[in-house]
């Protein structure tokens, strides 16, 4: 019933939250009747945090990963296929882009990609390309663009679009 501690030193009084043993926020666990509070708050946070994040890398990602892949930016506007490859068209506020990507990549061809805005001149990139020939890229705020692809002999026209 008595405190053989406190016998000695007079009557027992109750621990306050600043005194050893008391429940005050740095007792340690058990202390508020459930785990320590914040190692469980940081747990939680982690667990409700890093699937939201992990989840959003792919949205963040993908817009990235489509410019490195063609690279244009903007929405893609037409892509026109022909045999040895295809013609993509890009839009963005201001302006149109153009790449003609090989169908299949390997040894170097003659490729060749041009972009003209109405009223203004054609913008072309003609080369050897392995894969990909272009980006060409004109100002094309409310003008209409017409853009021509070539690998080989083939080729393919758009006519004027984004009108």
């Amino acid at each position: 019933m008595f405190d053989r501690t406190a016998e000695s030193t007079g009557p027992a009084l109750p621990a306050g939250p600043g005194a050893p043993g008391g429940r005050g926020t740095s007792a340690g666990p058990g202390a508020s009747g459930g785990p320590d509070r914040p190692r469980a708050r940081r747990l939680l946070v982690r667990l409700l945090v890093l699937p939201l994040l992990a989840g959003s890398v792919p949205l963040l990602a993908a817009p990235a990963t489509a410019q490195a892949a063609s690279g244009c930016s903007g929405r893609p506007a037409k892509t026109v296929e022909f045999s040895t490859g295809e013609l993509r068209v890009y839009k963005s506020r201001a302006q149109a882009c153009a790449v003609t990507v090989a169908k299949k990549p390997g040894k170097r061809r003659t490729m060749s990609v041009t972009l003209q805005a109405r009223g203004g001149r054609a913008v072309t990139d003609k080369g050897s390309y392995t894969k990909m020939a272009g980006p060409v890229t004109v100002s094309a705020l409310n003008r209409c663009v017409r853009a021509t692809g070539a690998i080989g002999k083939k080729s393919a026209s758009t006519g004027w679009i984004l009108c």
